[in-house]
């Protein structure tokens, strides 16, 4: 197989195009005469031993919410598709371009980001890789499925409950959410200013945090796996273990056991910053509290041109007034230096990404099938963001089961210390 860029550009362009596959539904911009530009770009400076780092040359893909300078931001809406265009491209937009990233178009993803489950009714939803009958998770739907079906290298999406982790978790990619201040959000059109994170999607842990060095605007480094020996993991009880289903319970369990195998302290841990945290999001989740402020103008105006399950959660916000908005979030403030105490003792948390595999598309039809759906899949991936943590959401062996997913939580700004955990879980688990 050859390695030039322009080679690997062309065999995404054919998957992409290809009309038996998820093409259509998973991309919604192509950028075919600028990546082959690119493209030759970077291998004219590989042939000439001038690359600009490990992104030089990859076929990259941007969630739809990511300005591009010169085209509308729909964030996966048809209320935005006749906006104004972008003035200039996102900062993470212009440093992947800066680092010779192949920007080959922009995905499909939940009508502004607001689901866990993935789907669209606005330009259809892509059909899992798994199972094409089934979800992708969200909200970064078509960056996980571009990926895994071989349409991009690495797809980049945001993260303000889990919208990197759960579509990868479902799809069978690596999902990494950052420490949010490491990379800048401006230019992506926003759901929660407070949790929203940038992040990657990619068939590695290597190859995301190559692409997590670029969005953050760190120096390339190489990527050492750590040693898992002696390592502490703590198991998060309560809600991150409950309702599993039967197929991750048993690789959860099985993940578990190779860890322990690996010399890797386990124990389980209670935090009691979980009831503050319900305590926090009891009226209305901070998420829809924000997202409510976002689109209040826009929703008296165009709402019954929304999705209408996103439309519900966002108006679910509008109960929450400014005052008791800044009061949440003065007491997750409080909560984030608690939980950044009660981990220091621990190298990571470990629990499965979400408790369930993808539901399949027909048992999401309804709000009132979608919700508990939803709220199952977003449940472990939230608390992330909440608790300004890191995380990373790593595929496990199939078995022959639909793709689950484990994972890693470290401290907020720990980033390049859970990569490097998580490349050694990648290699224990590829044994």
């Amino acid at each position: 197989m050859t390695n030039t860029s322009r080679d690997r550009l062309e065999q995404a362009l054919a998957r992409i195009g290809d009309p038996a596959g998820e093409g259509a539904r998973t991309y919604l911009t192509l950028y075919p005469q600028a990546a082959r530009a690119a493209a030759g770009a970077a291998d004219a400076r590989a042939q000439a031993g001038e690359a600009l780092g490990p992104l030089d040359g990859a076929i990259v893909s941007l969630k739809d919410l990511f300005d591009v300078a010169g085209e509308p931001t729909r964030a996966g809406s048809r209320v935005l598709a006749a906006a104004p265009p972008a003035t200039a491209d996102a900062p993470v937009v212009s440093r992947l371009r800066e680092a010779g990233a192949v920007i080959v178009g922009k995905t499909n993803m939940v009508e502004f980001a607001f689901s866990g489950v993935g789907v669209n009714p606005h330009y259809g939803t892509p059909g899992n890789p798994a199972d094409r009958d089934r979800v992708p998770g969200g909200s970064t739907s078509g960056g996980a499925v571009a990926v895994v079906d071989g349409m991009c290298e690495i797809a980049i999406g945001t993260d303000t409950g889990g919208s990197t982790r759960i579509p990868a978790a479902l799809c069978g990619a690596v999902g990494f959410k950052p420490t949010k201040s490491r990379v800048p959000t401006q230019g992506a059109f926003p759901l929660s200013p407070n949790l929203d994170s940038v992040g990657p999607i990619a068939m590695s842990v290597a190859a995301c945090a190559s692409a997590d060095a670029v969005l953050a605007g760190d120096a390339p480094w190489t990527l050492e796996a750590a040693s898992l020996g002696g390592l502490k993991f703590g198991v998060p009880q309560g809600f991150p273990m409950a309702d599993l289903d039967a197929t991750v319970a048993v690789r959860f369990d099985e993940a578990l056991k190779l860890l322990g195998r690996a010399g890797v302290a386990l124990s389980d841990q209670t935090f009691a910053m979980f009831d503050g945290m319900a305590q926090v999001n009891a009226v209305a989740p901070l998420a829809s509290v924000e997202a409510y402020a976002v689109h209040r103008e826009r929703l008296a105006a165009q709402g019954a041109e929304y999705d209408p399950f996103v439309r519900a959660r966002v108006q679910g916000g509008g109960v929450v007034s400014p005052q008791r908005h800044a009061a949440m979030l003065a007491e997750r403030k409080l909560l984030i230096e608690a939980m950044d105490a009660a981990l220091v003792e621990l190298d990571a948390l470990v629990l499965p990404t979400t408790p369930i595999v993808a539901p399949r598309k027909d048992e999401v039809l309804t709000l009132e099938s979608f919700t508990p759906k939803n709220r199952l899949l977003l449940r472990n991936t939230s608390m992330v963001n909440f608790f300004d943590l890191c995380a990373i959401s790593l595929p496990l062996p199939r078995g022959g089961c639909l793709p689950t997913g484990l994972m890693l939580v470290a401290r907020r700004g720990h980033d390049r210390r859970l990569l490097e955990m998580a490349a050694a879980m990648e290699r224990l688990l590829a044994e």
